[in-house]
């Protein structure tokens, strides 16, 4: 990482038809955002809120039962726009990386952004750390964020579906891929100096 750059770890969970058929004019609205900001490797910055849907404001049972989310938590959350501008902040404070798990997330916030009637907040470079996650270890799929800290051999930090924990976890598995990025980058080539101890040598012919 950069000294000066920013990270933005990011993560939504969304609203949910009740079944696999859409209603009419339905389309996915953020309703939970997790974000942790990184630079220099160290965390400056961590948000969590709940987030008030606007085209359909009222949660269906199965969105509540899978994402833990209760009516009253995203009634007493952020407003679309405010979110937006907390975003826009966000970035405004260092040159900035979003880096979230799948493609999913700035879809949704772009979708949203254009339905709201408000500019899309970030400038930065987005990166999707799934695919990057898929490339590395050559996956025929992308892997599911937990699934992927796992096979690490480590656990997902708080709750599953959680916005801020799935954003840490996230920032977790950037660090371990990172690492791994690192240890198997090519070496320079050694010198014979660097393989032989020429002090060594030159004493054993002179005997």
């Amino acid at each position: 990482m950069d000294d000066k750059h920013q990270y933005l770890f990011i993560d939504f969970e969304f609203t949910m038809p009740e079944g696999k058929y859409n209603p009419h004019g339905f389309y996915p609205e953020i309703i939970e955002v997790g974000l942790v900001s990184v630079i220099n490797q160290k965390v400056i910055d961590q948000f969590s809120s709940y987030v008030k849907p606007v085209k359909f404001q009222t949660l269906t049972e199965r969105c509540k039962s899978f994402l833990h989310i209760t009516q009253e938590q995203v009634n007493n959350g952020l407003s679309f726009v405010d979110l937006v501008d907390k975003f826009a902040q966000c970035e405004g404070t260092s040159p900035s990386t979003i880096i979230t798990w799948g493609n999913m997330d700035m879809k949704v916030l772009r979708h949203n952004c254009q339905k709201a009637g408000v500019q899309f907040p970030f400038k930065g470079k987005q990166r999707d750390l799934s695919m990057e996650y898929k490339r590395f270890f050559g996956d025929q799929n992308q892997t599911g964020l937990w699934k992927a800290v796992q096979e690490y051999g480590k656990e997902g930090t708080g709750k599953h579906h959680c916005a801020l924990d799935d954003a840490l976890t996230t920032l977790n598995i950037f660090k371990l891929v990172e690492n791994d990025k690192r240890y198997l980058a090519k070496p320079e080539p050694t010198t014979i100096g660097d393989r032989v101890d020429l002090s060594k040598l030159l004493n054993k012919f002179a005997l």
